[in-house]
């Protein structure tokens, strides 16, 4: 296992913080088993995590109702290794030295929990593939 100090760091950002980036945060600290710093955030964060989302992620064994959105700051950025984005536009600073992904992923805002599920599994295999460039094993 790795030391806190080389645990590399990975921030989320959406605009809302309640679906796509809540989802991928979640799956990357319950895969992660602790070897990745995870954060998320929102350029605009709604008010609370999309219902849909709490339950199509029960569905798969991880609870995050208990999740909040929360605001994206120059601070998370900075302290990040990677910045993976999900719709958030120009929104998101840049900051040399980072590594920047973007993951076109369909908003979960407003639909039901059958249209979060295909979503769902999507950044779960996202996830997985980022932990294996990460060189970091996660549970089958």
């Amino acid at each position: 296992m790795s030391t806190p100090a080389s645990r590399p760091s990975v921030l989320f950002v959406c605009v809302h913080n309640a679906g796509r980036s809540q989802m991928a945060a979640a799956f990357l600290t319950h895969l992660a088993d602790g070897q990745v710093e995870v954060r998320s955030a929102g350029s605009a964060p709604a008010d609370a995590v999309n219902p849909a989302v709490v339950q199509a992620m029960g569905e798969v064994g991880i609870d995050i109702s208990a999740e909040v959105p929360k605001v994206l700051t120059t601070d998370a950025v900075r302290a990040s290794d990677v910045v993976i984005t999900m719709g958030c536009g120009d929104a998101c600073p840049v900051f040399p030295g980072k590594r920047y992904l973007d993951w076109q992923l369909e908003d979960p805002a407003g639909q039901g929990v059958s249209a979060v599920r295909p979503i769902r599994d999507e950044i779960e295999q996202r996830v997985r593939g980022l932990l294996a460039e990460l060189g970091i094993t996660a549970p089958a």
